[in-house]
């Protein structure tokens, strides 16, 4: 393990820009990996032998697991990006590009799974399911884990530059984002409708001592939310897409909505980012690992699954993308200050302001998606 941290700690002197540019940058025989530019590329890595196309967020894998697995299976890994579920759910509208292994979060497992777009889990092939944690083996999302594995959990605060904020001043308010033209052209926000809506939604309910819900959020509240973002947008550089630590390590912006692995991973190397969970609360998610409907390699998918999920692979994703894992053997490899640290595990007390958003039928996913066209518009 401690030669593996050698590699990723010279890693992380190049994180300047996006995991992604940085393991493309290296190039497919330094991390095992082979980039596919576009879903015609998934068929295969053109050597013949056996492979397992993975399509995955930016930044959340070690950059070794893939050759490391090669190595141990003879698998080759495709590997592509995503920025968004709602990017990742659009490309599953004609059927399965070509994929074998996805990430969606938490409710687009369950919206996916009811499109028919979900394939069920064997889990005969998937014995190191032993190892995750106990409450992490069951999800109100998929009930009886009939279509997915729990990758990560996290949720989503503010980072910020210490540097560019008032003396002894901490944006600890989603207010300052969404509703105040104090950091004007120096904001950035998730350009995801489910999750930006449903968070602006529960800073318009919030009152001492209660944390709204992020699901049945009323039409009043939803026409408040589209009205405040209009108002705001002149104030807001970009809605980003799962590249908002890197918009902060760049300077092109002063806070950022974003999610805590994210930024956890550049407060490693740089001193004047520092993370806020929002007094109104947010949002928590598990991300995980599920295989499309007509998977053309179904063998390596659940292979791969079930390597993510041995002790040593798993801590050491979990080392270098810094989010919190819900595979117990994994974190018990894990140093203490991954485990001891706040951005990644918050504090009990931040716990209870953490709600879970869920599918809700395509009704309401489609007026998330209207109301972010046009505030996007406006």
């Amino acid at each position: 393990m401690n030669e593996r941290r050698g590699t990723m700690a010279k890693g992380r002197h190049l994180r300047g820009a996006s995991r992604r540019s940085l393991l493309q940058s290296f190039g497919a025989a330094a991390v095992g990996i082979t980039f596919s530019s576009g879903l015609s590329a998934c068929g295969g890595s053109g050597g013949g032998g056996r492979t397992v196309n993975v399509h995955n967020w930016d930044t959340y894998i070690a950059d070794d697991t893939a050759d490391n697995f090669r190595q141990a299976t003879g698998i080759t890994v495709n590997y592509t990006n995503f920025a968004s579920n709602d990017e990742l759910f659009a490309q599953f509208r004609a059927g399965n590009p070509g994929y074998d292994v996805i990430v969606p979060s938490n409710e687009y497992v369950t919206r996916m799974a009811q499109a028919q777009m979900l394939q069920e889990l064997d889990k005969s092939l998937i014995p190191n399911m032993s190892n995750i944690l106990p409450e992490f083996q069951d999800a109100p999302f998929d009930a009886g884990r009939f279509y997915s594995v729990p990758y990560t959990w996290l949720c989503i605060g503010i980072a910020y530059r210490k540097s560019k904020m008032p003396a002894n001043f901490v944006p600890n308010s989603w207010r300052y984002l969404l509703d105040s033209p104090q950091f004007s052209q120096r904001i950035a926000v998730l350009g995801e409708s489910a999750d930006l809506i449903r968070i602006a939604s529960q800073y318009k309910q919030y009152r001492p001592g209660h944390v709204a819900e992020l699901t049945g959020i009323p039409d009043a509240v939803l026409s408040q939310v589209e009205q405040m973002l209009i108002r705001q947008k002149p104030h807001i550089k970009q809605f980003h897409t799962d590249n908002g630590q890197d918009l902060l390590v760049s300077g092109e912006v002063d806070v950022v909505m974003e999610y805590n692995g994210d930024i956890a991973q550049v407060m490693r190397d740089n001193d004047d980012i520092a993370w806020v969970l929002p007094t109104e609360g947010s949002m928590e998610n598990q991300d995980c690992l599920c295989i499309p409907a007509n998977a053309p390699h179904l063998a390596e998918a659940h292979a791969f699954i079930n390597y993510i999920l041995e002790p040593q692979p798993g801590a050491d994703i979990a080392e270098y993308i810094q989010f919190a894992t819900p595979n117990s053997a994994a974190k018990a490899l894990m140093p203490d200050n991954y485990k001891n640290n706040t951005v990644i595990y918050p504090t009990p007390e931040e716990m209870a302001r953490l709600r879970y958003g869920a599918f809700e039928g395509d009704e309401v996913s489609r007026r998330y998606e209207e109301i972010f066209t046009r505030i996007s518009a406006a």
